[in-house]
């Protein structure tokens, strides 16, 4: 039988990986990764550099190429399962292609893969298709919002208080539904800058590495600086990721 290991990876930085992520890299024979191409390049040589610095025997990598995703179709959850799925069969055909009927395969997630992220759906969709006989572990990492949380020396909640997580596309719902504290991720549009006064934010891009960038304030004082900052960082780069803490000013400012 097969063997997948989920492994987030944290932020980029090499230092960010637990002691249980190491020893999974270890095991690993081959570690399949989404080439995307062009300026996005970057993130597949970090995952080179990761499994350099922390791997003592010997393992490859296996490029497989992004399918390009509908990202005009209304339909937004059809798109996206339909995304999962074309990229469950590359991911299967490569599998059967390059990893051992035995062999041990590695998934290298930026983050941690519980929040925001695919692997573990498509890793169930090739179970489901039953071209392959897989087993499966899952390790989790550094995720964005913890890192975020730690770079800006937050807690992310008030005392007592719940903390909400969504994307851009639902922020105004959150807002609507009385989130105090609300982490915003997948947001490539700043749908706060829709929110006016009486907010404070806490906004960071590529968190964890050497170009992490941090602004926070009220929200209708420093949303400017946050775009312009976000538009020379994404012109430089050819890419973002980022996300951040709405938390409504009204809120008790002392945390636990």
């Amino acid at each position: 039988m097969r063997t997948l290991l989920v492994i987030g990876i944290g932020m980029g930085d090499p230092d960010q990986l637990t002691l249980q992520a190491i020893r999974a890299l270890n095991e690993v024979d081959v570690f399949f990764v989404i080439d995307k191409g062009g300026v996005t390049r970057e993130l597949v040589e970090l995952r080179s550099e990761i499994c350099a610095r922390h791997i003592t025997g010997d393992y490859r990598f296996v490029e497989i190429p992004e399918v390009e995703r509908n990202r005009t179709s209304p339909a937004y959850r059809e798109a996206v399962v339909d995304w999962h799925e074309q990229r469950a069969e590359r991911f299967e055909q490569a599998m059967l292609d390059e990893l051992a009927p035995d062999g041990c395969g590695g998934l290298l997630v930026w983050g941690d893969p519980s929040l925001y992220d695919s692997t573990i759906r498509i890793v169930e969709s090739i179970g489901r298709r039953g071209r392959l006989d897989v087993d499966y572990r899952v390790i989790p990492g550094i995720s964005s919002v913890q890192q975020l949380a730690a770079a800006h020396r937050i807690v992310l909640n008030g005392v007592g208080e719940p903390v909400l997580i969504t994307t851009g596309r639902r922020l105004a719902q959150a807002v609507a539904s009385g989130a105090e504290n609300i982490v915003v991720m997948l947001d490539g549009d700043l749908a706060c800058g829709a929110l006016g006064s009486g907010w404070d934010i806490y906004w960071g891009a590529y968190l964890g590495s050497p170009d992490q960038a941090l602004v926070s304030g009220r929200l209708d004082e420093v949303f400017e600086q946050i775009g312009i900052a976000r538009a020379d960082l994404k012109q430089r780069k050819g890419w973002i990721m980022d996300t951040y803490l709405l938390r409504r000013a009204s809120s008790v400012a002392a945390t636990t």
